[in-house]
C-alpha cells in the first residue's frame, strides 16, 4: 500500500507476497520441543499451529504480561508450548478440548518438557459449556483454535472473561485463503468471515487481522 499525495489517498499495490510470507513463516526456527509436539499432532490427527503463528502468540503473551490465559483447542500441545514461553513463570494456562485423549497426550508432552502441572489446567469438554464457569474479567489472553463453526458463540462467551487490555486471538481467520474471496460461501468460510466482521465492529475491542499462517484475528479489550 502506497500513499498518493496528489489525492491524499492510499492505493493498494498488488504484488506476489508468497515469497515474503514463506520467509516470515521460516523466520522463527521451531526447537526440538515444538518439533516433537508437531510430530505428535500429526500422529494424533490434530490441526497444528505453524511456527509463524506460534511465535506471534508467544510475543503477544509476553507483551501482555499474560499470567492467566485460556486456549480453546488443546490439540497435542503445540500452541500451549508457544503461549507458556511468552507467559511469566507464575502464569497459568487453562486449556479446553473435547478430546480427552489429545489432552492426555499433550499433558505427557508438557511434563516431559519440564512444565509442571500447576502451570497448566486442562479441562475436558465443550468450550461452550466450560466458558460460563470461568471468572469474568480474570484473563489476560484468550486463544480460539477449535471448530470455526463455534467461533461466534465462543467469542461471545469469552469476551466477558477478558480484563481491560486483554487480548482475544482467533486462529485460521483467513481459512485457507477463502475468506477474502466473496465467491466462497460455504458454511465454514462464511462463519469465519462473520467472526471477523463481528470482532471488527464490536465497540469493546480494537482489532487487527494479521496474514500470518492461516490468519490471526486479534482484538484488544477496552
Amino acid at each position: 500500500m502506497v500513499r498518493n499525495p496528489a489525492h491524499e489517498t492510499w492505493e493498494v499495490v498488488i504484488s506476489d507476497k508468497a515469497l515474503s510470507w514463506a520467509f516470515c513463516e521460516e523466520f522463527t526456527d521451531p526447537d526440538e520441543a515444538i518439533l516433537k509436539a508437531q510430530q505428535l499432532s500429526e500422529e494424533l490427527g490434530c490441526p497444528v499451529i505453524s511456527p509463524g503463528a506460534g511465535s506471534v502468540l508467544q510475543v503477544l503473551a509476553a507483551a501482555a504480561g499474560a499470567r492467566a490465559v485460556v486456549e480453546i483447542g488443546t490439540g497435542a500441545g503445540v500452541s500451549a508450548l508457544w503461549l507458556l514461553r511468552g507467559m511469566p513463570a507464575d502464569g497459568v494456562l487453562t486449556s479446553i478440548d473435547v478430546n480427552v485423549e489429545h489432552q492426555q497426550a499433550a499433558r505427557k508432552l508438557l511434563t516431559e518438557e519440564g512444565i509442571t502441572s500447576g502451570r497448566v489446567r486442562m479441562i475436558g469438554g465443550n468450550a461452550i459449556n466450560v466458558l460460563p464457569r470461568l471468572a469474568d474479567g480474570a484473563y489476560d489472553l484468550i486463544f480460539l483454535d477449535a471448530d470455526p463453526l463455534d467461533y461466534l458463540e465462543q467469542f461471545e462467551l469469552s469476551a466477558q472473561l477478558l480484563r481491560p487490555g486483554g487480548l482475544m486471538v482467533i486462529n485460521e481467520a483467513l481459512w485457507h485463503d477463502r475468506v477474502a474471496d466473496p465467491a466462497r460461501r460455504d458454511e465454514t468460510t462464511t462463519a469465519v468471515r462473520e467472526i471477523g466482521r463481528v470482532l471488527r465492529d464490536d465497540e469493546r475491542f480494537k482489532s487487527a487481522l494479521l496474514p500470518v499462517s492461516g490468519g490471526l484475528l486479534i482484538g484488544v479489550r477496552a
